[in-house]
């Protein structure tokens, strides 16, 4: 039996014809950058996300570095973040010319941990970049906190996390719409995935999304007047026409997910890898599953063999950023950051998407116990 780590022809294929129809109405229009379809699609995202204003974006990445942009984030600020992430997020710090301090993760959650984050506050950080990884969010609650104490603004990269319940006493707001700005990719793989590259940034300050704005523009308002330097940040009208479609059906899709996370617990209970090592993702907060990330004794062999059964796998992230040769200018060493490391080692990514079958996740958890058993 062969189980892809994702098929996205199971989500896109029953939406074909929509599809279609969005993508010859806005052909129809010739009205291909900004304008209607993409303002369509900001209102109902902004909506969808519990926030007060979206803007469309040309990508996640993007998204961060406008974010930062717009909060005057430059030379010779800090930006407190995780190093346990895509590349992306520390990317985006250095780019606009900021230094990443990294802080360690908590091991359960994969995410930033608040108290680590608070003892690497200086009077030169300008910004907190948590990351919601893997859909399920970091302690916003306790990072809200620490933003309101040292007047800090968040940026919340919820990349993997569109529709995530915050949980606890923010039970009820979702990822992004908490911080400062909240940045989502639609990258295709994503929960809710565009046909290319495409982003949402999310904020509750009127004036700063206006400045979000006239940034995402090249800095220019009016037009060929500039105030800031900024960038072309624009979403495609194509893409917003798409994930228009497709942004009703997310909440059934992230259903999907969580039942079929709840089904991996059961089958993995039954199969008794745990007594192997084995660790499922544990819900510390409400869980979307963008990824399904276990941790595997002997993770690197387990892989091999599930791919020797036709099961997709991948390891999000192998290397964290403190380790990555581009930063080396930091002075970080292996051992700095030990729960990263920890879970750049051990962790790995199962099938997860809403279009797969009870009989394909049996297939993987039976794959899994034989690895062990062998």
């Amino acid at each position: 039996m062969k189980v892809p780590l994702l098929d996205l022809a199971a989500q896109n294929k029953p939406l074909r014809a929509d599809i279609l129809a969005a993508l010859e109405r806005v052909m129809d229009s010739q009205g291909f950058i900004l304008g209607p379809e993409v303002e369509k699609f900001e209102a109902a995202a902004a909506k969808a996300c519990g926030a007060k204003h979206a803007l469309g974006v040309s990508s996640g990445t993007d998204a961060l570095v406008l974010a930062l942009m717009a909060l005057g984030v430059g030379a010779g600020d800090e930006v407190v973040t995780t190093p346990y992430t895509f590349f992306a997020t520390a990317g985006a710090v250095a780019r606009v010319g900021a230094k990443p301090v990294f802080v360690d993760i908590d091991p359960a959650t994969f995410n930033i941990d608040a108290t680590r984050a608070a003892a690497a506050i200086t009077a030169k950080t300008k910004a907190i970049i948590p990351v919601h990884l893997y859909g399920q969010s970091a302690d916003m609650a306790a990072l809200a906190a620490l933003s309101h104490e040292w007047n800090i603004p968040i940026i919340e990269d919820a990349a993997q996390a569109i529709g995530t319940d915050l949980g606890g006493p923010l039970a009820g707001r979702q990822a992004g719409s908490v911080g400062a700005v909240g940045c989502f990719s639609f990258f295709p793989s994503k929960n809710l995935g565009a046909f290319g590259d495409a982003g949402l940034v999310t904020t509750g300050d009127d004036a700063l999304a206006e400045k979000l704005k006239i940034f995402r523009v090249h800095g220019s308002h009016p037009k060929y007047y500039h105030k800031w330097v900024g960038g072309n940040f624009r979403i495609d009208a194509l893409q917003a026409a798409i994930l228009a479609v497709k942004l009703p059906h997310l909440p059934g899709w992230t259903k999907a997910r969580q039942d079929n996370a709840a089904r991996y617990r059961k089958l993995f209970a039954a199969a008794g890898v745990e007594k192997a090592g084995v660790v499922l993702p544990p819900e510390v907060r409400p869980h979307i599953y963008n990824q399904f990330v276990i941790r595997a004794p002997r993770r690197d062999a387990l892989m091999a063999f599930l791919k020797e059964r036709n099961i997709g796998t991948e390891i999000y992230y192998p290397v964290p950023m403190h380790l990555q040769e581009c930063f080396v200018y930091l002075g970080h060493k292996a051992g700095d950051f030990p729960e990263s490391e920890r879970a750049a080692r051990e962790t790995l990514a199962l099938p997860i998407y809403p279009g797969l079958t009870p009989e394909q996740q049996a297939h993987v958890v039976e794959s899994v116990r034989d690895y062990y058993k062998a």
